[in-house]
């Protein structure tokens, strides 16, 4: 039977996670990325598991960097950069407003990306644990574009209120990764725009695609909603450029699906583009992704033996 979880512990980690949060607006941006950087060095010694898979995905993907030290240095930078992007979204709210946007933000092939979206067909924005993925959705909505970001919901019901009430801020509305297909299909039925990550595991059954060099399990309801409602895909994600809420939006690849009618193997091909794109997209600076979850935790089964 599943543990149950508890309340009470939930609504305490609430209450601290709400405190902090109160802490963060006191500061100026600048202290708070100084305490950033002090607990991300800090998380980065205590949290052995994660620096452990992290190192190991690192150790896979660059294998030309031979060096224990510098692999080390380079997750440290990890830590710091998803403490940093913590400080940056509690400030978010209060520093970019429609009048100063250009300040913190500019974006790459800015005509492409207007023009798909206000395309009459759907469209599906792809992103991933990289760079400030809530940068690019808050902005979205911030110009006037509705749109729908599928996520899971926190565990934590108390939690998750508080993280819907800042995603949803500007008009973005969220959409639950499971048991809300249909409601989905009625967006990119009506010609709207559906944001959702494309570098998450998708267990053993999944499409085993090439990710730095790597078979990694990836969903392929991208690519079939992609087909299916004839929405062009675009990837891209919020880079920092600098610390304190300086950012560009990357988009490194739009992909029309009407470029793959008819093809028998559309829907690996889709699913391999948008992850080659992401790849290229992370490579810009490593050390904004999200190295810590498994996303190669699921491989192909080898082919069992012929028996003699």
């Amino acid at each position: 039977m599943a543990k149950r979880r508890s309340r009470m512990l939930d609504y305490l980690v609430y209450l601290a996670v709400h405190g902090l949060v109160a802490v963060l607006q006191t500061l100026t941006l600048e202290m708070g990325l100084t305490l950033a950087r002090g607990l991300a060095r800090l998380a980065y010694h205590v949290d052995r598991r994660h620096r452990r898979v992290a190192l190991d995905n690192w150790r896979h993907a660059f294998p030309e960097m031979t060096s224990d030290a510098d692999r080390e240095g380079f997750v440290l930078r990890v830590y710091e950069h998803f403490a940093a992007m913590i400080v940056e979204m509690v400030h978010l709210p209060r520093k970019l407003h429609p009048h100063n946007w250009r300040r913190m933000l500019t974006l790459t092939r800015e005509g492409d990306l207007v023009r798909t979206l206000l395309d009459h067909r759907p469209t599906l924005i792809v992103t991933g644990h990289y760079g400030n993925w809530e940068m690019a959705g808050y902005a979205l909505a911030m110009f006037g574009f509705k749109s729908f970001a599928i996520a899971r919901p926190l565990d934590n019901p108390y939690l998750d209120q508080l993280v819907r009430r800042f995603r949803q801020k500007t008009g973005q509305q969220l959409l639950a990764k499971k048991g809300e297909l249909d409601r989905i299909e009625a967006i990119l039925e009506s010609g709207g725009i559906v944001c959702t990550l494309g570098d998450q595991d998708a267990g053993q059954n999944g499409l085993y695609v090439d990710f730095f060099g790597r078979p990694a399990s990836t969903h392929k309801a991208i690519a079939l909603l992609s087909l299916r409602y004839q929405a062009p895909i675009i990837v891209a994600a919020a880079r920092r450029m600098k610390a304190g809420l300086t950012y560009q939006l990357e988009v490194t690849d739009i992909i029309d699906p009407a470029d793959y009618a008819d093809e028998p193997g559309a829907v690996r091909a889709i699913t391999q583009r948008f992850t080659s794109a992401f790849e290229r997209l992370i490579r810009l600076d490593p050390t904004q992704y999200l190295w810590l979850h498994r996303r190669w935790k699921h491989q192909p089964k080898a082919k069992a033996r012929k028996a003699a």
